[in-house]
């Protein structure tokens, strides 16, 4: 452990604006002087006090309650002290001041962001796969994101890890006894059936995966950029998706000079859409930057909806410049990225080539479709009720896993002369496992992790 965790830290809890309760947060080994300096008189465990909270010249900052956690029994394991009072944000700052001044005898100082999650990780009140969920539960964009992410807190997620741990660690055990005594004519591997719990051990790994890329869909949701030429009907399409009249809409080509973004969301799905400036040539010098402005949105999207017009599809040029544009994209895009083609203004026009989509964003007609393709596009599956919220480093890991995995099973078919590589490559299967839970994990990642939690959480 880092000697700054030793310090005893203190930070405003609650989100900055006004609001009718604020709270200051204290964590630390011993607080019983800070409480004393504070309070001025003695808290029961656990049990709500209300008081006034009083400067060093015992004037009245404010009133509210004031809480003792005692440790073990608290979010981060430690001593913890928290002051509810009237949500200012001066009233805040002079209460947090007034806990640094009376906590300096035992150091205490301002909490860095995450660090109070982070003391909970440590004191082992929550493993890695939760804390993370703390965050992901204050950012959800989603219904389904927030509920998602309550379930990870409470180790939904952990426990379907620490299950394939549990199975992992009973075959590396059947691995290492044959490699322990070799002289012995039983077969270990093959009477405790290796081969079958390395089988079952993979085939619940792929159910977990599945399930956790869904989960990592559900919390970072696809960036989709809606691309085309001027007038396409890029912007009704953007405010018919979101609900709302987000982007101006005219008749003159060229309105939208920028990016205009939304998210929506489609079965809890987060889907990030970016309205951009029509693809053409133009000397105008601000309608060049926008243009520019949108390829580099386009380079990094998930998908890319290329509107077309059908009421210009058979003006002389129209094709032509909707090719150019295809051309480019191909050009500009990998080849994961999809491009969907989407055919607009099917309330004017019903003649349309046989690929891609038809729909009006003017009346609505066509739009459930493209929902269900962008859903498809994204890789989501209805979920059963029981997901977890999950993050790409977790999937990550859980491929390293499958590919380890799979490196063991080349190796246990030649048991006799590779014993060795598979108790490596379960090793190092396991290794990865413990990444997700924090069991196995470096600093390094720690820092980055918590780094992106706010002050006081």
């Amino acid at each position: 452990m880092l000697a700054r965790h030793a310090d005893p830290i203190a930070a405003i809890a609650t989100a900055s604006g006004r609001g009718g309760v604020g709270i200051v947060r204290i964590s630390g080994k011993n607080l019983a002087p800070l409480i004393d300096a504070i309070c001025a008189r003695p808290l029961k465990a656990r049990e709500a006090t209300y008081m006034p909270f009083r400067d060093a010249q015992a004037q009245a900052i404010d009133q509210g309650l004031a809480i003792h956690f005692p440790a073990p029994h608290s979010y981060t394991g430690e001593d913890v002290l928290e002051l509810q009072a009237h949500g200012g944000p001066v009233v805040l700052q002079l209460l947090l001041a007034r806990c640094l001044e009376a906590g300096a005898s035992v150091g205490v100082r301002v909490a860095q962001p995450g660090e109070f999650t982070e003391r909970a990780f440590l004191n082992d009140k929550i493993d890695l796969a939760q804390a993370e969920a703390v965050a992901d539960l204050i950012d959800a964009s989603t219904e389904a994101a927030a509920r998602s992410a309550s379930r990870s807190l409470s180790g939904a997620f952990s426990s379907e890890i620490h299950t394939l741990r549990d199975a992992l660690i009973k075959l590396r055990m059947l691995v290492e006894a044959t490699l322990d005594f070799p002289e012995e004519e039983i077969d270990f591997l093959r009477q405790a059936d290796a081969h079958g719990q390395l089988d079952r051990l993979q085939q619940q790994l792929a159910g977990v995966m599945r399930r956790t890329e869904q989960g990592a869909l559900l919390r970072d949701g696809i960036k989709v950029v809606i691309a085309g030429q001027p007038n396409a009907g890029k912007s009704s399409l953007l405010n018919a998706l979101a609900g709302a009249e987000l982007a101006i809409v005219t008749p003159i080509a060229g309105t939208t000079r920028d990016k205009v973004a939304e998210t929506i969301q489609i079965e809890g799905v987060p889907v990030h859409v970016i309205d951009t400036a029509g693809l053409r040539h133009s000397e105008d010098e601000v309608e060049k930057i926008g243009i520019e402005r949108a390829w580099t949105e386009i380079e990094s999207a998930d998908a890319v909806l290329f509107l077309h017009d059908l009421t210009r599809a058979a003006q002389p040029g129209y094709q032509a410049a909707d090719a150019a544009i295809a051309e480019v994209l191909a050009r500009k895009l990998p080849p994961r990225v999809p491009v969907v083609d989407v055919w607009n203004k099917a309330d004017v026009e019903s003649a349309a080539p046989a690929d891609g989509l038809r729909l009006s964003a003017k009346t609505g007609t066509g739009l459930d479709g493209l929902r269900r393709k962008l859903l498809d596009i994204a890789g989501w599956q209805s979920a059963p009720e029981g997901i977890y919220i999950a993050r790409e480093r977790h999937v990550q890991a859980l491929r390293r896993v499958d590919a380890h995995l799979a490196q063991a099973q080349t190796q246990l078919a030649a048991q006799a002369q590779l014993l060795d590589l598979l108790a490596e490559e379960l090793r190092l299967a396991q290794n990865a496992l413990n990444e997700v839970t924090g069991e196995f994990t470096s600093d390094d990642l720690l820092g980055v992790i918590f780094s992106k939690f706010c002050i006081g959480k």
